[in-house]
C-alpha cells in the first residue's frame, strides 16, 4: 500500500544560511592522539636502553599498560555525555568511536597484561605461574588491579553484539557501570609500580590531572546537570495517548522548559519517578517540536520498560536527562530534504518534519497499515507547509519496498541532490542507506543515528 499527500504550496522559500562543517570531531581525534603520542613520549624519556629479551617483553608491557591506561581516561570521557561533543559529533557517533576503542583497550590490557608477566618470569627466572602469584600477592595495589582485569573482560564480553542482543537495555547499562570500578581499582597499581611514575612527580601529577579531569566531568554532565535540571524544570507526566498497537504518545508538562534549549531531532534519557521505571533511565526521542512548557515522546513498546509506559498516571513525576544527539536541522545544508522513517523511527522525524526548513518529502514505511502512528500530524503538517508524504505499507521482500534506488529514486525525483534524515531499525537502515548511496546520495548527504545500546 503506498499513499501519497501532494504539495500544495511551497513555503519557507527565505535564503537559507549554509552552516560550515563542525570540526569539532577532527579536533576531538587530534587532541586523543596527541594525548597517545604524549604518553609514548613519557616511556621514551624514562627508558635508557633495553637489553635481554626479558627487558624488552617488559618494556612492551610498560607501553601498552600506559597507553591502556590513557585510553581509559579517553573511553570515560567519550561518555562523559559533554554537550559540546554530543551535539558536534553525535550520541551514535560518540558511542562508536567508545566501541571501537573499547575493543583496542581490552587487546592493550590483555598485551599488558601477558608481556609484564612473561618480562618478569624471563628476568627472575621463574615460572609464568609463580611469577604470577608474586605480581598478585606481593606487589602493591596489584590485588584492586586484578579484581579491575576480572571487569574489564566482563565487561568486553557483555558489550559484545551476540551477548547484548540476549539481554534488555537496563541490564546491560547497570553491568556498562562496572567499568568506572575497573578504572578506579586499576589507577592505583598504575602510580605504585610503574616506572614511568615511581619517583617521578611531573609524570603523577599529569596522571592525576587526566583522570580527576575526566572524573570532573562525570560528576558535573551525568549526575549533577540531571538532578539541577530536574528541580528546575519539575517535569510531570500529563497525558498518555495510544496511537497504534503497542504504541503511545507519553506528553509531559514543566517549567521553563525553553531554557534546555532542546531541537526537534534530538533525545532525553527519560527516568519516570513511578514503581517499576523509577531505577532506570531510557532513551526516547522528541516526537513533537518542544515547547516551553510542553515536551512529547512516542514509545513503541518493545520491553518491559517501554511497555509499562502506556500505564503511567497523570502527575507522575519525570526526571529527564539531555537534550542528547546531533540529528537536527543543524546537519542540513541542502533547501532539498528527504526524511526516511521506518517503523517507530518516525518519531524523531516527526518533529523534524514540521521544522525543518525548505521542501521537504517524508517516506514512512511500516509492515502493516495499522503500525502506523501520528497520521494525522503528518498529514496536517504536510498539508500547512506543502510538503509530500508517502506511506508505503508490506513486507520488506514485497515489490512495494521503497528500499531500493529505483523504487527510492521513483518516489523522490531528482534524489541526488537530497539531504536525508533516516530513522529507523538497524536492517532497514542499512539497506537505506545503501539503497541511497545506490542513487548517488553523496555519504556525508546521509545523517543518521543509532539508538541502539
Amino acid at each position: 500500500m503506498t499513499t501519497t499527500t501532494p504539495a500544495r504550496h511551497r513555503a519557507d522559500r527565505a535564503p537559507r544560511l549554509r552552516r560550515p562543517r563542525s570540526v569539532v570531531p577532527l579536533v576531538v581525534q587530534a587532541v586523543i592522539w596527541l594525548g597517545a603520542a604524549g604518553v609514548v613520549g613519557l616511556w621514551w624519556s624514562h627508558t635508557a636502553s633495553v637489553v635481554g629479551a626479558g627487558a624488552w617483553l617488559t618494556d612492551a608491557g610498560r607501553i601498552t599498560g600506559l597507553l591502556a591506561g590513557y585510553a581509559c581516561a579517553v573511553l570515560v570521557a567519550l561518555m562523559a555525555r559533554v554537550p559540546l561533543l554530543d551535539h558536534s559529533i553525535g550520541t551514535d557517533r560518540l558511542a562508536r568511536w567508545h566501541a571501537l576503542g573499547g575493543r583496542y583497550t581490552i587487546s592493550l590490557i590483555l598485551a599488558h597484561t601477558l608481556l609484564i608477566i612473561w618480562g618478569y618470569a624471563l628476568t627472575s627466572g621463574d615460572g609464568p605461574v609463580s611469577q604470577t602469584s608474586t605480581l598478585v600477592f606481593h606487589y602493591p595495589d596489584m590485588l584492586k588491579a586484578t579484581a579491575a582485569f576480572v571487569l574489564f573482560v566482563v565487561t568486553a564480553f557483555v558489550s559484545a553484539r551476540a551477548a547484548r542482543r540476549r539481554m534488555s537495555y537496563e541490564t546491560w547499562h547497570y553491568l556498562h557501570f562496572a567499568t568506572y570500578l575497573a578504572v578506579f581499582l586499576a589507577f592505583f597499581h598504575q602510580l605504585s609500580n610503574g616506572a614511568d611514575f615511581v619517583g617521578h612527580p611531573t609524570a603523577q601529577a599529569a596522571w592525576y590531572t587526566l583522570y580527576l579531569g575526566v572524573a570532573a566531568l562525570i560528576g558535573w554532565y551525568r549526575f549533577l546537570v540531571p538532578v539541577r535540571r530536574s528541580l528546575r524544570h519539575r517535569l510531570r507526566v500529563a497525558d498518555v495517548r495510544h496511537e497504534a498497537p503497542g504504541i503511545v504518545s507519553v506528553h509531559l508538562t514543566g517549567q521553563h522548559l525553553d531554557e534546555l534549549n532542546a531541537w526537534p531531532g534530538q533525545f532525553f534519557r527519560w527516568r519516570f519517578l513511578a514503581p517499576g521505571l523509577w531505577w532506570t533511565a531510557n532513551p526516547y526521542s522528541l516526537s513533537a517540536p518542544p515547547l516551553p512548557r510542553h515536551l512529547r515522546i512516542t514509545v513503541k513498546a518493545t520491553g518491559k520498560h517501554s511497555a509499562a509506559l502506556a500505564g503511567l498516571r497523570p502527575g507522575t513525576r519525570v526526571w529527564a536527562e539531555g537534550p542528547y544527539g546531533a540529528f537536527t536541522a543543524a546537519r542540513s545544508r541542502s533547501r532539498k530534504i528527504l526524511l526516511l522513517a521506518g517503523g517507530v523511527g518516525i518519531t524523531p522525524l516527526r518533529a523534524l518534519f514540521e521544522t525543518l526548513p525548505g521542501e521537504v518529502t517524508l517516506i514512512y514505511r511500516a509492515r502493516r497499515p495499522q503500525d502506523m502512528a501520528l497520521c494525522a500530524e503528518l498529514d496536517s503538517v504536510a498539508a500547512a507547509r506543502g510538503a509530500v508524504v508517502h506511506y508505503v505499507a508490506g513486507e520488506p521482500a514485497t515489490s512495494r519496498s521503497p528500499l531500493t534506488a529505483s523504487a527510492l529514486s521513483s518516489l523522490v525525483p531528482d534524489l541526488a541532490a537530497h539531504e536525508v534524515y533516516l530513522c529507523g531499525p538497524p536492517g532497514m537502515t542499512d539497506t537505506a542507506k545503501q539503497a541511497l548511496r545506490d542513487a548517488g546520495v553523496p555519504r556525508r548527504h546521509i545523517h543518521h543515528e543509532s539508538f541502539e545500546f
